[in-house]
């Protein structure tokens, strides 16, 4: 029973603040979380005002066709309704696309977002990575050329490293690739990537042009709603048809719908959220080279700093009630840091001070 399960590791996520409480008695309140790269700014209080107001609906289930934030999504990228997917996350049209393919070979970074190997691997996939960490794409064109994978993996910006590749650069790439390959580009950092270089920002419209490639956002980042998980997958009709396929009925909830329609319509909020993100990011490159740490220049929403003995630094982070990630079982010692309020960044930085 479960034997093609056997040897595959579960995702881990970061750290709860309920078991920071738990394991070392601190107040709930004390406790800054940055370790699962969430919007410590939260959604626009539009969208709050909403949900609350509409509280008296989640015993009813949500509009399936998912109409009004298919439309909100076609007018922000400027393509037809009919180009998208809705799904629980991001990751769940992840799922989707590699559920219905079941490919034998499936490419990807030497370090990316866990989810692409384990959906991979469900399904019984080999899993091709690159010698480097980061996505070099004469590496990816090279092993596309040997290995004929049938998905390849493109997270744009890179979680967990916060490295971006060049607009440019991607469709260049796509346009080597045979068809028959799915390319899947992971835009869930695509907001940041795009407010700080104008040469990151992917033209989705042109992405979806190319007819095997599958675009991916969320909600959960920018717009601040994590917990209300939100995403959707953005292709040409023949692959959403399909992935409609897969797509379990009312897989998002009433709440969560009313939330993403909302969140669309107050684009400033993400605006200065976006701007508050980087802004704080400067703090913690400035930590960096007054502690003579090396960093990975990030077009996310948080922020890799290579510290020497990075696990004990992270458990000693955490018995003061600070939750961030430590690196270390990516095989080097750096802890992610998740780019919070001013006040949050203060006390990092600070109980950082004492302890590096």
């Amino acid at each position: 029973m479960f034997e093609k399960l056997k040897n595959l590791k579960t995702y881990e996520a970061g750290k709860p603040i309920e078991l920071v409480v738990r394991e070392f008695g601190i107040e709930p309140k004390e406790i800054i979380k940055l370790a699962s790269n969430e919007n410590p700014y939260g959604p626009s209080p539009k969208v709050i005002e909403e949900v609350k107001k509409n509280a008296h609906l989640m015993h009813r289930y949500p509009d399936d066709s998912f109409y009004e934030l298919k439309e909100a999504l076609a007018d922000k990228f400027g393509i037809d309704s009919k180009n998208f997917v809705i799904g629980a996350g991001s990751d769940q049209v992840l799922e989707f696309a590699v559920h219905g393919i079941e490919p034998k070979k499936v490419l990807m970074a030497g370090i990316t977002f866990a989810m692409y190997e384990i959906y991979s691997r469900q399904v019984g996939a080999e899993i091709l990575k690159t010698p480097s960490s980061t996505h070099n794409l004469d590496e990816f064109r090279k092993i596309c050329k040997q290995q004929k994978p049938q998905i390849v993996f493109l997270c744009v910006p890179n979680n967990p490293l916060g490295e971006c590749l060049d607009a440019n650069d991607i469709y260049e790439f796509i346009e080597e690739i045979d068809e028959d390959t799915l390319v899947i580009v992971d835009g869930a950092y695509q907001e940041f990537a795009s407010y700080k270089d104008k040469n990151k920002a992917l033209d989705v419209k042109k992405l979806i042009s190319y007819p095997n490639v599958l675009y991916t956002g969320t909600f959960s980042k920018a717009y601040g709603l994590g917990g209300m998980r939100v995403g959707y997958g953005i292709a040409n009709e023949k692959i959403i048809k399909n992935l409609h396929k897969l797509r379990p009925p009312f897989n998002i909830t009433t709440l969560s719908l009313i939330a993403a329609v909302n969140a669309l319509k107050d684009e400033e909020w993400v605006k200065q959220g976006i701007e508050n993100n980087f802004k704080e990011m400067q703090k913690y490159i400035e930590f960096a080279k007054e502690k003579g740490l090396e960093y990975i220049d990030s077009f996310t929403n948080f922020i890799v700093l290579y510290i020497p003995n990075s696990t004990k630094i992270a458990n000693e982070l955490l018995k003061r009630g600070i939750i961030v990630r430590d690196m270390s079982s990516y095989g080097f010692d750096a802890l992610r840091i998740t780019i919070g309020t001013p006040q949050e960044n203060l006390k990092v930085i600070n109980t950082l001070r004492e302890i590096v």
